[in-house]
């Protein structure tokens, strides 16, 4: 099993509770994903992070193809970091630890995921052409969509 690393860092000019309260709040992951990977929850998602709560959605990796994704989240540690893991889903393997940091004005924040590709050598070989680019469009996406929400750090 490849394991690949993808890291984001992107300063937030919001406190640190007010990223913690944005993130540990699964309801708006929803917010913060590309419309066409149609995310949907399934089942409670109300209220906010805790250790090993599990959460479950469906998303499409494909046209027409539609996968249920269960993750469960770890190693919280209040108003700084969690992990969420998958459980069963479409990744061979996936490790995503969130962590938060004051700065002079705001937020850093970073992810940091960790995640192997299914279908052995052929996932492998596809990888850096599908499963990577279309992790980074969603991980752009995601920060264009916080510059909306919050603005950027002067």
């Amino acid at each position: 099993m490849n394991l690949h690393t993808l890291t984001q860092v992107q300063d937030l000019p919001i406190s640190v509770a007010e990223a913690w309260t944005f993130f540990s709040t699964p309801a708006n992951l929803q917010s913060i994903t590309p419309p066409d990977i149609d995310f949907q929850f399934i089942g409670d998602h109300s209220g906010p992070m805790y250790e090993c709560r599990i959460l479950r959605y469906r998303i499409g990796i494909a046209p027409l193809v539609r996968v249920n994704w269960n993750t469960g989240i770890k190693a919280v540690r209040e108003g700084h970091s969690f992990v969420d893991e998958q459980i069963s889903g479409p990744y061979r393997f996936w490790h995503h630890r969130h962590v938060f940091e004051a700065i002079e004005d705001g937020t850093r924040m970073t992810d940091e995921i960790h995640y192997a590709v299914p279908f052995g050598f052929i996932g492998d070989l596809l990888h850096p052409f599908l499963v990577r680019k279309e992790l980074e469009r969603i991980f752009q996406f995601r920060r264009e969509e916080l510059v909306r929400r919050f603005g950027t750090v002067k």
